[in-house]
C-alpha cells in the first residue's frame, strides 16, 4: 500500500511540473559522453557528495540518462513543448527545469520505476541500476547544480524528512 502511495504522490508531483512546464516533441539527438562533464570536487565536499561518487554517477549517467536528457542533463531543445503524442519530452536535470523541485527520495522513484505509469515516456531503470547506482547519479547531478537552486533544494528535502 505503501508504495502506490508514493507512486501516486509523484505521479501528483510530476503533473503539478507539466502544468508549469512545458516540453519538446522532437525525440532526443544522440550525445556524447557525460562522464567528461565532472561537478566541481569542491562543490561536492561542501555539499557532503564523495567526488569519487559524483563521478561514478557521470559515467553511470552517460552510459543510461543523457541519450534522452543529453551529455550534460540540459535536457531536449524545446522541451516545453508537447509532442504529438501530448507527451512531454525529457527535461533538463542540471536545475533549469523542475527536477529539483522534488526531494531526493522522489528523484530516486522515478529513477527506479520510470514514467510510464504516469503517461510519460521514461523507462523504468531498476532492472538496470542498482540503489547505489542511483544514488550516484542524483548526486551527480544535484552536485553540479548552481549554488542557488542546490540551497532551494535542499530546503525542500529537509521538508520532505
Amino acid at each position: 500500500m505503501k508504495g502506490w502511495l508514493v507512486l501516486l504522490l509523484t505521479g501528483l508531483a510530476l503533473m503539478a511540473c507539466s502544468k508549469e512546464e512545458k516540453r519538446a516533441s522532437s525525440p532526443p539527438a544522440p550525445v556524447a559522453s557525460a562522464a567528461a562533464v565532472l561537478p566541481d570536487p569542491a562543490v561536492a565536499r561542501r555539499r557532503g557528495i564523495d567526488p569519487t561518487r559524483a563521478e561514478q554517477g557521470a559515467r553511470l549517467f552517460a552510459a543510461h540518462c543523457a541519450a534522452c536528457h543529453g551529455s550534460r542533463a540540459e535536457g531536449t531543445p524545446n522541451w516545453r513543448t508537447p509532442g504529438a503524442d501530448g507527451k512531454y519530452p525529457p527535461p533538463p536535470l542540471d536545475g533549469s527545469a523542475h527536477a529539483w523541485h522534488h526531494p531526493r527520495a522522489i528523484l530516486r522513484l522515478t529513477i527506479r520505476e520510470g514514467t510510464g505509469r504516469l503517461g510519460g515516456n521514461m523507462p523504468a531503470f531498476r532492472d538496470k541500476l542498482s540503489e547505489g547506482d542511483i544514488e550516484a547519479i542524483i548526486d551527480w547531478l544535484v552536485a553540479r547544480w548552481p549554488d542557488a537552486v542546490y540551497a532551494q533544494w535542499l530546503e525542500i528535502e529537509r521538508n520532505a524528512r
